[in-house]
């Protein structure tokens, strides 16, 4: 079946809807980690996404490789890096932006990986985000509300993993049946072990324990929003977009992501980024639409020509 020419109302909709949702997703780690230490909050967060549905939903018929990979890339990695990020002062609003340097990360493993040669107007909108991420960079500070260098770089692991749990997801898509849903809740069991080990490791048992005694319900909520919004629903819808429609019609909404990541977190948290992380977040912006709609424009360029 080809792909509709254009999106309908429903899956416009259903986009709106996933943008919505991890926009509002660092807001909510912020507010889960008042509460929770990263890796204690990481491992509830797969724990609600994964052991409720084992027992009716398939394992997904592909080599255990994929699901393992994916879960140490996206859950451990990605999340822990992100987790550990937000606590040590990286501000929702800019995680949100810095968030989606995973496409040029992507882009960059896919070159060796997989074999796919970058663009010419993706390098461009390569160079561009990385003046934006170094002109973020240099606006970090100290004080109370400002973004930190190492919450900075912290993020931007979380990125890089990001970028590997694509590679991995791609190679799984081509591997067998892939199914988003079983897909990722089987994958989401494989950081449980992990998180809770490290979560052990540097609280210890007696804090964490005590954590989980004075869980209360802003930390039920978080978990709950990560697990089965942010994790679950977001996840397979943005799936199924992806397999309906061409992927140059879907990935631009990704960049809305941080528009409502920057508000809410003025909305919610009171976040109002410096000038700089200003100037930087509108160059990773904007570097993130010429990667995305940079092949319309050279393919009519060629055209005319």
């Amino acid at each position: 079946m080809s792909a509709p020419s254009a999106l309908s109302r429903g899956d416009l909709l259903r986009a709106l809807a996933v943008v919505v949702i991890w926009g509002l997703n660092f807001v909510v780690m912020k507010l889960g980690l008042q509460g929770l230490s990263p890796m204690l909050l990481g491992a509830l967060r797969f724990t609600a996404a994964s052991l409720p549905f084992l027992l009716f939903v398939p394992r997904p018929a592909l080599p255990w490789r994929y699901v393992v990979g994916y879960g140490l890339a996206q859950g451990l990695g990605q999340f822990g890096f992100l987790f550990l990020a937000l606590q040590l002062g990286m501000t929702a609003g800019m995680a949100s932006v810095v968030m989606q340097t995973q496409a040029f990360f992507t882009l960059l493993l896919a070159a060796p990986l997989l074999g796919e040669r970058a663009k010419p107007w993706q390098w461009g909108g390569l160079l561009l985000a990385f003046g934006g991420l170094m002109t973020i960079g240099l606006a970090h500070g100290e004080g109370p509300g400002q973004m930190t260098l190492a919450g900075f770089v912290l993020t931007l692991g979380a990125a890089f993993m990001w970028a590997v749990s694509n590679l991995v997801a791609r190679r799984a898509a081509q591997a067998g049946a892939y199914a988003p849903f079983p897909f990722i809740v089987w994958s989401s069991v494989v950081p449980i072990g992990p998180f809770f080990a490290l979560a052990l490791w540097s609280d210890g048992s007696a804090a964490v324990w005590a954590q989980l005694q004075s869980l209360n319900g802003t930390g039920l909520l978080a978990v709950a929003y990560l697990a089965f919004l942010a994790t679950l629903l977001a996840y397979t819808l943005w799936t199924q977009l992806l397999q309906r429609h061409a992927a140059g019609r879907v990935t631009p909404f990704s960049l809305l992501v941080p528009v409502v990541g920057l508000w809410s977190a003025y909305a919610f948290l009171g976040e109002t980024p410096a000038p700089l992380q200003w100037a930087g977040a509108v160059a990773v912006l904007c570097g993130l639409v010429v990667n995305q709609i940079g092949g319309l424009w050279w393919a009519r360029r060629a055209t005319a020509s």
